[in-house]
C-alpha cells in the first residue's frame, strides 16, 4: 500500500494534468456541447476504459514497446489518426445534411462510448505518458509494481471523471443554446470537424 501522501500527491498531479487542455477533454467538451451533458458523461466513461487499457500496459511492461519500437507507435498513431479523421466527417456531413433540422443527429450512447474508448485507446502518447508518469510515484520497496501502478491508474481516472464531469456540464449548457438554434448547430459542427482534423494532424505529426 501507497503512503497516503504519495497517493495525495498523485491525485493532485492528476487533477492538473486533467485541467491541461488535450485531446480528450476537447473531445468531451465537443460532444456534450452538441449531443448534452449525458453525452459527455458516456463520452468520458469511453475515455476512461482507454485510460484502464494503458493503465494494464503499462502494469504489464506493453507500454515499453511503443518507446522502443517505431513501427508499432507508427501504426497505432496513424490508426488513431484515421479514427479522428472519420469523426471529422461524420461531424461535418451532419453539419451539412442535419442544418435544416431542429436537433442534431444524435449517434446514441453506445457510439459516444466506443467513440470515448477508440479515441483514447489508439493515442500512443497516452502509453508514453502513463509509462513515464506512473513509475515515478510507484516504490519499489513496497513490493507488487503492477498493483501499484494499478492503483495509481485508478486515481488517474478518478480524477479525469472529476474534471471531465465538469468539462460535460459546461459543454452541456452550451448544448441548450446550440440545439436552439439551427445556424449554431451547423457552425459547432463545422467546429468539431476542423477540431478532429487538427488532432489527427498532430497524432500523425507526434513524435516518441
Amino acid at each position: 500500500m501507497l503512503p497516503l501522501e504519495t497517493l495525495g500527491a498523485f491525485f493532485a498531479a492528476a487533477l492538473v494534468m486533467s485541467l491541461a487542455p488535450g485531446p480528450d477533454n476537447i473531445f468531451v467538451l465537443t460532444q456534450s456541447a452538441l449531443y448534452g451533458f449525458r453525452a459527455g458523461i458516456v463520452t468520458t466513461l469511453g475515455l476512461i476504459t482507454g485510460l484502464c487499457g494503458h493503465t494494464a500496459a503499462v502494469a504489464l511492461g506493453i507500454a515499453a514497446l511503443f518507446q522502443t519500437s517505431e513501427v508499432a507507435f507508427t501504426l497505432l498513431k496513424c490508426v488513431g489518426a484515421a479514427y479522428l479523421l472519420y469523426l471529422a466527417w461524420l461531424s461535418w456531413r451532419s453539419g451539412a445534411s442535419h442544418a435544416s433540422l431542429h436537433h442534431t443527429d444524435f449517434p446514441g450512447y453506445g457510439a459516444l462510448y466506443r467513440r470515448g474508448v477508440i479515441m483514447n485507446i489508439t493515442n500512443p502518447k497516452v502509453t508514453l505518458f502513463f509509462l513515464a508518469f506512473l513509475p515515478q510515484f510507484a516504490r519499489p520497496a513496497l513490493g507488487h509494481l503492477p498493483l501499484q501502478i494499478i492503483s495509481l491508474g485508478v486515481l488517474f481516472q478518478i480524477a479525469t471523471l472529476l474534471v471531465f464531469g465538469a468539462v460535460a456540464y459546461l459543454g452541456g449548457w452550451l448544448a441548450q443554446w446550440f440545439n436552439n438554434s439551427i445556424r449554431g448547430q451547423l457552425i459547432l459542427n463545422r467546429i468539431t470537424a476542423c477540431i478532429f482534423i487538427a488532432l489527427a494532424l498532430a497524432l500523425v505529426f507526434a513524435s516518441r
